[in-house]
C-alpha cells in the first residue's frame, strides 16, 4: 500500500502542474497517457468510469462521472455527490474497491468530463457512504490543503469536516456547470470573440445574455456570447450593448472620448457593426434575451 499512497500522491502534484498549464480544463488524452513513476506510467482514466491503474491492487485511483451523461450522478439532498455504482452487483470489483476506499478514507481523484476529450479534475475526493438499495456511493469533495494521510484522520474536528465538505463539493458541481457552459458556447463560436476575433481561448469568456441569476438566465448556448476579457467587462458595464438585430453598439459618452489606440480601434470602431454569429443557426443568440439586455444598456446610456 505504501506504493500506491505514494503514486496516489504524485498523482495529485501531476494534476496540479496540468491545471497550471491548461486551467481547470484538462485534454482526457493527457490523462489517458499519464505520467511516469520508477519506471512506470501510470495512467489516470480509462474505459472504466471507476479507474485502477494496473499498479493498483484493490483501490481505485480515479472516479469519473460524465455531466448530464446517462448515469444520473447528482447532488444529493444532504449536499454530497452520488455515484452510481459499476453496474447493479455490490460486490462487482470496482464496487468492492471504492468500499474499501471509503473504509480506508484513502483520497481519490474525481473527473467529471464536461464534454468529449475535456475533463475537469477535483481532489481529494472521498467515498463517505454507500447505498446498496439504491445502487450507490456518496462522494465529498475536499480541499487539497486538508489532504491527510488516513492515520491522520482520527484528530480532525468531524463537525467542521463535514459542512466544509458540502460546500466544497457544491461549489465543485457549480464549477462545472459553468466550465460545461463555456465549452458549449466557445465551441459554438468557434473560439472565437464575437466582437474583435479574438481567438486565443484563454483570453475568452462565454458571457450571459441574461445573468444566470435571472429568470431567464439558463446556462444554455443562445444565452451566451464568447468575448474576450476586455469586451466581456465592457458589456457587462454597459459600454457595449447588442440589439437584437446583432448589432453593436458603443456608449455614447465612450464613443466622444479621446484616449489612446485600445479605445479607437477596441471599442468605438465596433460601433454599429455586427457580431460575429456561430456556424449553426439553433445557436444564434436569442432576440429575445438580447433585446431584454439591450433595454438596460439604452437605459444606462
Amino acid at each position: 500500500m505504501f506504493m500506491e499512497d505514494q503514486i496516489r500522491l504524485t498523482a495529485f502534484d501531476w494534476l496540479r502542474t496540468q491545471i497550471d498549464f491548461y486551467g481547470e480544463v484538462i485534454p482526457r488524452k493527457k490523462l489517458e497517457y499519464g505520467f511516469e513513476f520508477q519506471g512506470q506510467r501510470i495512467t489516470l482514466v480509462g474505459p472504466s468510469g471507476i479507474w485502477k491503474p494496473r499498479q493498483f491492487d484493490i483501490i481505485p485511483l480515479s472516479i469519473t462521472t460524465i455531466l448530464n451523461g446517462p448515469y444520473v450522478d447528482r447532488i444529493s439532498e444532504d449536499g454530497f455527490l452520488s455515484y452510481k455504482y459499476r453496474g447493479t452487483n455490490p460486490d462487482h470489483r470496482d464496487n468492492t474497491g471504492l468500499r474499501m476506499a471509503m473504509k480506508s478514507k484513502t483520497p481519490l481523484i474525481y473527473f467529471v468530463s464536461l464534454s468529449p476529450g475535456q475533463y475537469m479534475a477535483n481532489f481529494p475526493a472521498y467515498i463517505i457512504g454507500d447505498n446498496p438499495a439504491s445502487l450507490e456511493f456518496s462522494v465529498a469533495l475536499d480541499d487539497e490543503k486538508y489532504l491527510r494521510k488516513p492515520e491522520e484522520t482520527n484528530h480532525v474536528n468531524e463537525p467542521s469536516e463535514y459542512y466544509r465538505r458540502k460546500y466544497i463539493t457544491t461549489l465543485v458541481e457549480q464549477r462545472a456547470h459553468q466550465q460545461s457552459f463555456r465549452l458549449r458556447v466557445l465551441a459554438a463560436y468557434n473560439s472565437q470573440c464575437c466582437l474583435c476575433k479574438l481567438n486565443h481561448s484563454e483570453l475568452l469568456d462565454a458571457a450571459h445574455i441574461i445573468n444566470d441569476t435571472e429568470p431567464l438566465g439558463d446556462p444554455i448556448v443562445p444565452n451566451g456570447l464568447t468575448l474576450c476579457k476586455i469586451h466581456h467587462t465592457a458589456f457587462d458595464v454597459n459600454i457595449i450593448g447588442i440589439s437584437p438585430d446583432y448589432h453593436i453598439h458603443v456608449r455614447e459618452d465612450i464613443l466622444h472620448e479621446i484616449d489612446g489606440p485600445m479605445l479607437k480601434h477596441g471599442l468605438q470602431e465596433l460601433h454599429h457593426h455586427k457580431i460575429i454569429l456561430p456556424g449553426s443557426k439553433k445557436d444564434y443568440p436569442d432576440r429575445e434575451r438580447l433585446d431584454w439586455r439591450f433595454q438596460r444598456f439604452l437605459k444606462v446610456g
